[in-house]
């Protein structure tokens, strides 16, 4: 993510009120700022653990590829071995 932490894209999701309470209860526990910043985390740590890594700032679509890897710090983009 860029230096410049404007947010330009609005995503919206429904959640069950279990799900809301598990996600607030996970937000506190880390005092987090808001929901939006416990969803950013959960979502940050669920794609490292399943191997994708942040893109670099200027990154095109062009440049992912099916097979190979992410032109970020050279971690695989699919989490496999190419």
């Amino acid at each position: 993510m860029s230096q410049d932490n404007t947010r330009g894209e609005r995503l919206q999701i429904m959640l069950a009120p279990e799900e809301l309470q598990v996600l607030d209860d996970f937000r506190f526990r880390q005092r987090m700022p808001s929901r939006a910043a416990a969803v950013r985390e959960l979502l940050k740590r669920g794609l490292a653990a399943e191997g994708f890594a942040i893109a670099a700032f200027g990154t095109k679509s062009s440049d992912y590829g099916v097979i190979g890897r992410a032109p970020t710090d050279g971690a695989a983009a699919d989490g496999a071995d190419a």
